[in-house]
């Protein structure tokens, strides 16, 4: 039997987040175009729940695969007080699904145990969402609802910005962070 490692990539298109190579990008994500890309940066997460704020760094690609959905993984790390960093953090991996008739859903998967679904729309560089329903796993947090948005600042930066209601807290700033496309 063959190691995993030895394996042939599979036979079909693989994703990317470099629209000069790769299949086209499918015509239902033109909403999306700009998004296309791997983005880095830091930003700052706190919480009337948390000892915060905290810093952390961020990375978020945004890739496809030619058909009518963009893949999203985001990763972020926590950072002291002089940009070291001090250890994981999020995780989250998902869909960005664009409709016909204008509007955006995003499915996301959350490495604590919570799955979202996002419902929205684009406007020229800048995208914002509401959930529509959130899952938890019996040991997450009590998140009750959440609103994202993402607004390009210029065509390599981008400012993502979170809210939340959980853990008995109403809708509450969470998250700010800019990043900067890398490729």
């Amino acid at each position: 039997m063959a190691h995993p490692h030895d394996l042939a990539p599979p036979p079909i298109p693989a994703d990317t987040a470099d629209l000069t190579s790769g299949p086209p990008l499918h015509d239902a994500c033109r909403p999306l175009r700009a998004l296309v890309g791997v983005w880095r940066g830091r930003g700052e997460v706190d919480y009337p729940t948390i000892d915060g704020p905290y810093r952390f760094g961020q990375q978020l690609t945004i890739s496809h695969d030619g058909r009518p959905f963009l893949r999203h993984e985001a990763r972020a790390w926590l950072l002291d007080a002089d940009g070291a960093v001090l250890r994981p953090a999020a995780w989250e991996t998902g869909w960005w699904r664009p409709q016909p008739d204008g509007t955006l859903e995003l499915l996301l998967s959350h490495c604590t145990g919570i799955q979202e679904l996002f419902h929205g729309e684009a406007a020229e560089q800048r995208w914002d969402l509401t959930t529509d329903s959130v899952v938890r796993a019996p040991t997450a947090k009590d998140v009750r609802a959440a609103q994202r948005s993402y607004a390009l600042v210029d065509d390599d930066t981008l400012d993502h910005t979170e809210h939340r209601a959980m853990v008995g807290v109403e809708m509450t700033p969470h998250v700010a962070a800019r990043l900067h496309r890398t490729r």
